[in-house]
């Protein structure tokens, strides 16, 4: 069924978002997690959409927090320099071109040095605003980073949209009174106020103050 609705700002999640980062994430955190003995399928089911220490802190709930932030400096540093395997979502170029003329930004979990190595390896420009590991004091699913996001774009909350794929982007999102568009088939699950299965399934038009999205 096709969607149509009106905003005024847009903001997108990255990987898995506008790229598909599966494999290096996924190689990396399960390189991390071995010697810890913690299960794969845990891995899997805790590190997407979430910062790095934040993950570490709910797999390994009894360790100084302090160990946690150095490694996800290290895990930061290996993840921008490994970009093997990392892909544009289907739509993403043409999504981030007709939202130029819109208030739109970034909100990743990933800082600036990996959101750069990330979007460059996809062959995707980076959108003037972008809303970072390094703004932000929480982690989603908190929504600290959409309201910043928004707040920096000047735009009401309940007039942005968002774009993510992860329980913990979605939650965040909600949390922030957006609507969310749940991007790939990983969204299901978590609730969003629209699914797609890729960014080729979004329209952008413009309408008055802002812009409409045909959705579907």
């Amino acid at each position: 069924m096709t969607e149509i609705i009106h905003a005024r700002a847009a903001l997108l999640d990255m990987d898995g978002t506008l790229v598909d980062s599966t494999s290096v994430v996924e190689r990396l955190w399960l390189a991390w997690a071995e010697p810890h003995g913690i299960a794969p399928e845990t891995v899997l089911s805790v590190v997407h959409g979430r910062q790095g220490h934040q993950s570490m802190a709910i797999m390994l709930p009894e360790r100084d927090h302090a160990i946690n932030l150095r490694e996800n400096d290290i895990m930061l540093a290996n993840e921008a320099e490994d970009v093997d395997g990392v892909i544009m979502i289907p739509g993403a170029d043409a999504l981030l071109r007709t939202l130029e003329p819109f208030p739109h930004a970034i909100v990743t979990s990933a800082n600036v040095a990996l959101m750069t190595a990330r979007m460059r390896q996809a062959g995707l420009a980076v959108p003037t605003l972008a809303v970072t590991a390094e703004n932000v004091s929480a982690s989603k699913p908190d929504p600290e980073g959409f309201l910043r996001g928004a707040e920096l774009l000047g735009v009401a909350p309940a007039d942005c949209v968002v774009f993510e794929d992860s329980g913990a982007g979605i939650r965040a999102g909600l949390a922030a009174g957006m609507r969310v568009i749940g991007v790939g088939p990983h969204a299901t699950a978590h609730e969003p106020t629209f699914l797609v299965n890729d960014l080729t399934q979004v329209k952008i038009d413009a309408d008055g103050d802002g812009f409409t999205l045909t959705i579907g």
